[in-house]
């Protein structure tokens, strides 16, 4: 049977066309009786990776949550909601995205993503113990919301990754540090989606992020909304919308090897739109070939003078520490070299590249940098950019 992804032009964040397409896609998924029993207790996971106004595309859009919310509520679900964002408090988060006020709105508690309850998964061949938040174990089944935006690490950050947000506080840093390998870090997530109760996965692709995301790009129009019960399969459309190979992108790759779901064109029916009136083949993200695990285990020596690296605009850092904060790194890999006066300064030999300084930065003053000879050599080896590489 083939995976469903629903595809929706949605031009703007207008509260009655955002309920309108919401309720169209999930009736072309079969309708909530499908998917719910009135009565169940659904939490709601919109992504919220730090507080910022919805304008700046960081966040999921309080009117899509607005709108899931409301149809939700109609069916008789008991509905909670809840992340756990990168650095700060839940709930202060949730209300500078404007989520919080919503959910107040239509009486929906914040749910427990502070607490952690130690949960087992299989990585490879071994076991491994993991943090999950309390409030996201309590549910009966969970609706993720995520944010149609790029990121350093994985390409895209979409319906497979915004369950990290179900991981408490420091420890989706820590898992960085654990899992420092990309293919690793990938099955990580995969896992998390297959212990945890998924039951609806809906994009915010309206207003998107390209190029320095998942915290620092560029705001643009999609235009559009994404409902899927596949989250491979959705994040598979999304890179199709954006002229991306999702074999390049590691999440999905881990999700049809763990077999979450299904990325295969001719394994996903695609339902709505028609993904040509809405592709975007000059969106800003990477479309070079990702360097395998065993390259990059090979390049550690000289990793410095080849691979990405996280750098500082001195002109855009406020010095507000937050990326020496969300460093995962045991001593730090960034600090202060001369109290504030100054941004600060990297030691790339202690470096990880897990970008959660860049992903966190509010400032958006923090971008990834490719080393000439990075660059030359990777050209060299077949993986050079694309022209169309943001």
């Amino acid at each position: 049977m083939k995976s469903r992804v629903v595809l929706l032009h949605c031009p703007a964040y207008e509260r009655t066309l955002v309920e309108k397409t919401l309720r169209r896609g999930i009736e072309l998924l079969g309708g909530l009786a499908s998917l719910f029993h009135p009565g169940e207790k659904i939490l709601l996971k919109p992504n919220l990776l730090y507080g910022q106004a919805p304008e700046r595309c960081v966040t999921t859009h309080p009117v899509v949550f607005e709108g899931v919310i409301r149809i939700l509520q109609e069916h008789g679900l008991v509905l909670s909601y809840g992340d756990s964002p990168g650095y700060g408090k839940p709930y202060p988060t949730a209300r500078k995205a404007g989520v919080a006020q919503v959910a107040e709105q239509y009486r929906v508690p914040l749910a427990d993503f502070e607490s952690p309850r130690w949960e087992e998964i299989q990585l490879g061949n071994q076991k491994v113990q993991i943090p999950l938040s309390v409030g996201t174990l309590e549910a009966d089944g969970i609706v993720s919301l995520p944010k149609m935006k790029t990121h350093g690490l994985t390409r895209i950050t979409g319906a497979v990754k915004n369950q990290l947000g179900c991981v408490p506080g420091f420890h989706k840093a820590e898992f960085h540090v654990r899992f420092p390998h990309i293919d690793a870090f990938a099955s990580l997530l995969v896992q998390i989606n297959l212990l945890l109760k998924m039951r609806l996965f809906i994009m915010d692709g309206v207003m998107a992020m390209e190029g320095e995301g998942p915290g620092s790009g560029d705001s643009i129009p999609m235009e559009c909304l994404l409902l899927s019960q596949d989250p491979v399969a959705l994040d598979a459309t999304f890179c199709r919308l954006i002229d991306l190979d999702p074999r390049f992108v590691p999440t999905i790759e881990a999700g049809e090897r763990l077999g979450l779901g299904t990325a295969q064109e001719d394994k996903i029916e695609l339902l709505g739109d028609p993904l040509e009136t809405l592709k975007r083949s000059s969106f800003k993200v990477k479309r070079n070939p990702p360097v395998p695990d065993v390259t990059f285990r090979a390049l550690h020596p000289i990793r410095n003078l080849l691979l990405p690296q996280p750098r500082i605009d001195p002109d855009l850092c406020k010095r507000c520490g937050i990326c020496v904060e969300a460093c995962p790194v045991t001593g730090k890999a960034l600090s202060f070299s001369n109290g504030k006066t100054n941004p600060p300064v990297y030691d790339y030999t202690a470096c990880i590249r897990c970008f959660c300084c860049h992903e966190m930065c509010p400032h958006r003053a923090i971008f990834v940098h490719t080393p000439w000879l990075g660059k030359k050599v990777l050209h060299f080896l077949g993986r050079g950019s694309t022209p169309k590489e943001g």
